[in-house]
């Protein structure tokens, strides 16, 4: 796996990890504008960033939430697993 792919693979996840945690924060502080902003900015953040590696590398989900390329991609690897952190 190329580096540039894994380091966007591993911005994603530290994107994702604050999103939950914001989500959460946010479930039981409803009025706080600035967790909310941030929530916002992180989540706009991560779509454009799970855009640009789908375009780059291929589809991140299936079941018609990610579009393909031809040839299908899933068979392409590595699989997560596969992945030397």
């Amino acid at each position: 796996m190329h580096k540039d792919q894994l380091n966007m693979l591993r911005r994603m996840q530290e994107l994702e990890f604050a999103c939950v945690d914001l989500n959460l924060y946010l479930d039981t502080h409803p009025m706080d504008q600035k967790a909310l902003m941030d929530y916002n900015t992180y989540t706009y953040q991560l779509m454009m960033l799970k855009t640009q590696y789908e375009s780059l590398y291929g589809p991140l989900k299936n079941f018609g939430c990610s579009q393909s390329k031809f040839p299908w991609q899933w068979v392409e690897g590595p699989w997560p697993w596969e992945i030397e952190y």
